[in-house]
């Protein structure tokens, strides 16, 4: 790998960042404003996937903009794992998008430009955070995406999304504040760098001990990973409007924790010294309980969304488990789970959006026959849910596929059954919501809407969510495409 100066990283940036300017002025012009929102998804897109070729060559685009500290500049530089979350969470961004706009449209929802701004920035720094190169960098960025979507989750402008809007704000901010600025402190004054480098920088720098308390600083200070007991955020930010949850969910806040955590294990600890101390050890048991925990709390959730919302909690933690392992094989299928959750775990709320749009039921008791009206909606519902389940030909198969052996790999018995157990409470929780959509006796009482009354959602909805059912099935039958990123993480 070698560095190639490159203004792309920037480019992919700043498209999306400065699209809020216009799309603000454009407050009274509802389709120039969308128009203006999804040239900077296009953009975007284009600009990251331009740079594919350069990163598969074993080049890295990278741009320094000025040092803040010495030997800390704020840099972007584009790898294979970086290269792989922005190019899901760019083609996300314009499905999620067209989405928003059937959405927010067919509600007629208030604040929309306030949306659409919001939601310009978060990507932005969620490719931000793809492509930095140090810490620090990384660090900005993460915090630049938790006061960007702040406006998001408190939308409704109700009191409960208000209080759940502080709630999501303090956690994120308290534990990033708290507990990774300090440990980030603490990374320069022992290696002198915060960069990312293959193997980690923090080899024989400061005692074991020390090390440990770091690890759990980090962890816990990229708290957006989602990992217990710094998950509460995560259900609260449900009373945003659905595209806002598969935007926390599958594009961008969520998936910027774990990608930080992954950072954190991978180039700053690096596996030698996580495989020699105390926390690196302990840390796959931990996560295990966070994937055991969470399933068994989304068994009890009768809101779909908030099913979905405690699914996405174990599900995180499965891509931290892969990585913690140590394992080529499951490293790898840890980072393939990025791609294998995103894809399904959005269309899962694209559908949970469609059905509410369609219906207004939002309580899974309430779907019984559903399925029989809303056949495609429900159809790519259950293609996404055998994903989360890790069925075969799906793309969560191939990713737990490669943890399951990377768990025997490292002799980790006990993990092997975290795994397989997890695998049939995921099953638990959302074979019934299919079966119910298809075969379930429809119950009027206290619904909104006759389930014989109901058709499709509008295609602005039913298109994107689609779309990423069958891209969840295609990672499975072929995952080579994401699986060379995912095998070049590892040196």
């Amino acid at each position: 790998m070698h560095l190639e100066h490159s203004i792309l990283p920037l480019a992919a940036v700043l498209v999306s960042l400065l699209a809020a300017i216009p799309i603000i002025l454009s407050d009274r012009r509802p389709n120039l404003r969308e128009m203006w929102t999804l040239l900077a998804g296009v953009s975007m897109f284009l600009i990251v996937a331009s740079m594919v070729p350069t990163v598969l060559a074993g080049n890295q685009p990278t741009i320094t903009l000025f040092e803040v500290i010495p030997g800390v500049p704020i840099q972007l530089r584009v790898d294979s794992m970086g290269m792989l979350f922005a190019l899901i969470a760019s083609f996300l961004f314009i499905l999620t998008s067209i989405y928003s706009i059937g959405y927010m449209r067919s509600l007629q929802e208030h604040d929309q430009t306030r949306y659409f701004a919001s939601f310009a920035v978060a990507i932005g720094a969620t490719v931000g955070v793809a492509f930095s190169a140090n810490l620090l960098t990384l660090y900005l960025f993460y915090e630049m995406l938790s006061l960007s979507t702040y406006p998001l989750v408190a939308h409704e402008r109700n009191a409960e999304s208000r209080s759940s809007g502080r709630r999501y704000l303090s956690i994120l901010l308290g534990t990033s504040v708290g507990f990774a600025l300090p440990a980030m402190m603490m990374t320069y004054a022992f290696a002198g760098t915060l960069d990312f480098t293959v193997g980690g920088i923090l080899g024989g720098a400061a005692p074991p001990a020390v090390l440990s308390l770091m690890l759990v600083m980090l962890v816990a200070g990229f708290a957006k990973c989602g990992v217990m007991p710094f998950h509460g955020w995560l259900p609260a930010a449900m009373v945003a409007p659905t595209p806002v949850s598969s935007f926390l969910h599958g594009v961008a806040v969520v998936k910027v924790g774990v990608f930080s955590v992954l950072r954190v294990l991978l180039d700053i600890f690096g596996i030698d010294v996580l495989g020699a101390i105390t926390m690196g050890a302990a840390l796959p048991y931990f996560v295990s309980f966070t994937i055991i925990a969470a399933s068994i709390v989304a068994l009890s959730q009768d809101n779909l969304k908030r099913r979905l919302a405690y699914s996405t909690v174990g599900q995180l933690s499965y891509i931290m488990l892969g990585v913690s392992l140590l394992s080529p094989a499951a490293v790898t299928g840890g980072i393939m789970h990025i791609a294998s959750h995103a894809f399904a775990k959005v269309t899962l709320f694209y559908c949970a959006g469609a059905i509410y749009v369609a219906s207004h039921k939002k309580y899974i008791s309430q779907m019984k026959g559903l399925g029989r009206t809303m056949p495609f909606t429900f159809g790519a519902f259950g293609i996404a849910a055998l994903s989360m389940i890790g069925a075969p030909p799906s793309a969560g198969f191939v990713s737990k596929w490669l943890m399951l052996n990377g768990a025997l790999d490292a002799d980790m018995i006990i993990i092997f059954g975290v795994l397989l157990s997890s695998t049939l409470l995921n099953a638990a929780y959302f074979v019934p919501i299919v079966y119910q959509g298809f075969f379930g006796k429809p119950n009027p009482e206290g619904d909104l809407v006759v389930a014989s009354q109901i058709k499709e959602a509008p295609l602005t909805l039913l298109v994107p969510l689609m779309i990423t059912s069958i891209i969840s099935l295609l990672i499975g039958i072929y995952p080579y495409f994401f699986l060379q990123f995912a095998e070049a993480v590892l040196p």
